[in-house]
């Protein structure tokens, strides 16, 4: 299975960067992973957000397979321990999944069309982060999924 993690936006935090880099080497020693940044709208100023919403909602879909098993990174998503989700992500992989895409959004979110699509949603926590913070979290969180299923020394319980 290929694990795919779309963002909108480039991270400008150096250290956020050095994290999501060191993660995804690691990740890379389970499965194949990927990260693919969607260019930021321009001229957002002018737009309203469900302008930006649309035109983020269109880029991100774009990229989206029929047979992808998308899950969207979203505040109204299932909240799930670490072990929760080592045993969704186990569950996935023996599906037949060929590719499992997850997607942070851009600062307002998702459009309807992105919502529609996905066949999941997921919530880190019930508080805000900044989109550039969670892809650090949620690549630790994938790492460490990946460690619990394999019995190795990082997750303590």
């Amino acid at each position: 299975m290929n694990v795919e993690l779309i963002v909108v936006g480039k991270t400008d935090m150096k250290e956020v960067e050095a994290l999501v880099t060191m993660y995804t080497k690691r990740i890379n020693h389970y499965v194949r992973f990927a990260i693919t940044t969607i260019a930021d709208v321009r001229n957002t100023r002018k737009l309203s957000e469900a302008e930006q919403k649309r035109l983020e909602g269109e880029a991100i879909l774009r990229l989206i397979n029929d047979s992808d098993h998308v899950a969207l990174l979203d505040e109204h998503g299932a909240e799930l321990r670490s072990i929760e989700f080592a045993e969704l992500m186990q569950r996935r992989m023996s599906s037949g999944v060929k590719r499992l895409v997850y997607i942070i959004g851009g600062p307002y979110g998702f459009s309807d069309a992105v919502y529609q699509r996905a066949n999941s949603k997921l919530s880190l926590s019930k508080m805000t982060y900044s989109h550039q913070l969670v892809r650090a979290i949620f690549t630790e969180q994938l790492y460490r999924a990946f460690t619990i299923l394999k019995n190795e020394p990082y997750h303590h319980e």
